[in-house]
């Protein structure tokens, strides 16, 4: 048992849409990305995902609507529900994820932002 600390384990990479893993939690992982511009739209048939923003804003896409997420708050995608994480104005914005050891990156979709394993920092 350890404190892990969010700054520190940002200072650690650079690539974007690229998720770290920082720990593990029952059968649930915490990771770690830094963001930038849009992602891929896709879904998690048999997942939930918690995103928080550590810094910046986020603004999830979904098909009706898009949420703005900012600082300090969280947005809960439920499974099956299609979305697409995006930034806006080239911001870099950094955001801690919860999801379960068994989601896949792009869920359903694979794209050349696709991360099959992610690095444990």
């Amino acid at each position: 048992m350890r404190t892990i600390n969010l700054r520190e384990k940002l200072t650690s990479f650079k690539k974007h849409w690229h998720p770290h893993q920082i720990a593990t939690v029952n059968d649930m992982q915490v990771l770690l990305a830094k963001v930038s511009g849009e992602f891929v739209w896709h879904e998690h048939e048999e997942e939930d995902e918690l995103f928080q923003v550590v810094k910046g804003t986020l603004y999830m896409q979904f098909e009706d609507k898009v949420e703005v997420v900012r600082e300090g708050e969280i947005i809960v995608v439920p499974m099956g529900v299609k979305h697409c994480p995006m930034t806006k104005d080239g911001e870099e914005v950094h955001i801690m994820l919860f999801e379960k050891l068994s989601s896949k990156h792009t869920g359903n979709v694979q794209d050349d932002k696709t991360v099959e394993v992610y690095p444990k920092i």
